[in-house]
Parts: structure tokens; sequence; C-alpha cells
């Protein structure tokens, strides 16, 4: 759990912008971002209060199939996966 929380500090300010410009620039297309920004908020709140992160990575892998970044997104979009599927896999060893 420490190791998560400390990935999730680590890149809060990163994960806070880009899981708000990707419904921005996104949602539209891919309206699940919307979830994915709140399913990111619930786990960051979740990991500073110590609580078990299981159900919540479960549900952001339903949403994001597993992170499958669409053909159509940004680099930013593809990040932000990226940076949300490491604190999953973190969260897993734990």
């Amino acid at each position: 759990m420490t190791a998560v929380k400390d990935y999730l500090n680590e890149h809060e300010e990163k994960l806070d912008l880009f899981t708000k410009a990707i419904t921005i620039a996104h949602g539209k297309n891919h309206p699940e971002v919307f979830a994915v920004r709140e399913e990111y908020l619930n786990i960051k709140e979740a990991a500073k209060n110590g609580q078990n992160l299981d159900d919540d990575f479960d549900q952001l892998r339903e949403t994001t199939q597993n992170y499958a970044i669409p053909g159509d997104v940004c680099p930013t979009f593809e990040a932000t996966y990226q940076m949300l599927e490491s604190a999953d896999s973190i969260n897993m060893k734990s």
C-alpha cells in the first residue's frame, strides 16, 4: 500500500492535470474518460486514507478496458493511462 501511495503522491500533480485535460480534449469521443477521472480521484483519496484499493483498480481496469489506448488520442491521454496502469501494477504487487 505504501508503494502505490508513494507513486500516486509523486505523480499527483500530473495525474490531476492529465485526467482533467483528457475529459476536455476527448470527452466527446471517449465519454469513459469522465469515469476515469472520478475513479482516479477515488483512488487518490482511498490511498491517502490507507484503504484497500483492489476494488477501485478493478473498476478502473473495467472502465479503461485494461488500459487500452484508443488510436485517436493524444500523448497526454496515453501517458494518463500508462501512469494509472503503473499505479495498478504497483498495487497488485503490494
